[in-house]
């Protein structure tokens, strides 16, 4: 079993109600030479969680952090301009803390983070310690 310490929460990068599936990010991840999608939850605009890659295995989500960590993603993070946003709605927000509850009781050492903490990124596009402290 994996020693998780972090959870690490991402965006898409996507267009404010853009429906994009756990399928379009395999794609992507997979033209970027990854083996298939990095992150292991992904939470659809619709508020469902969808399942990624799976936690027993080692995410593709952030740069020298993934081995003791889990990848989770809310389709969405730019406005119609592409410009960095937080684009959640209610049922995303609700679900991300659910989500988040769920894998810390697994993991109840791990601390939450937004991928900008460890790169030059705007992703989440929203303030990851706030929300979760």
């Amino acid at each position: 079993m994996r020693k998780i310490d972090k959870i690490i929460l991402h965006c898409s990068a996507t267009k404010e109600g853009q429906h994009i599936t756990v399928d379009d990010i395999n794609e992507w991840h997979k033209a970027r030479g990854f083996a298939k999608i990095g992150y292991h939850h992904v939470i659809y605009i619709d508020g469902t969680v969808h399942k990624g890659r799976d936690e027993s295995l080692i995410g593709a989500h952030c740069l020298g952090h993934n081995s003791t960590s889990v990848g989770v993603c809310y389709i969405g993070g730019l406005d119609e301009k592409g410009n960095p946003k937080d684009t959640r709605n209610k049922g995303q927000k609700e679900a991300l803390v659910s989500l988040v509850k769920d894998i810390k009781s697994r993991y109840p050492n791990a601390t939450v983070h937004g991928h900008n903490e460890f790169a030059a990124k705007a992703c989440p596009c929203f303030d990851v310690k706030k929300e979760f402290r």
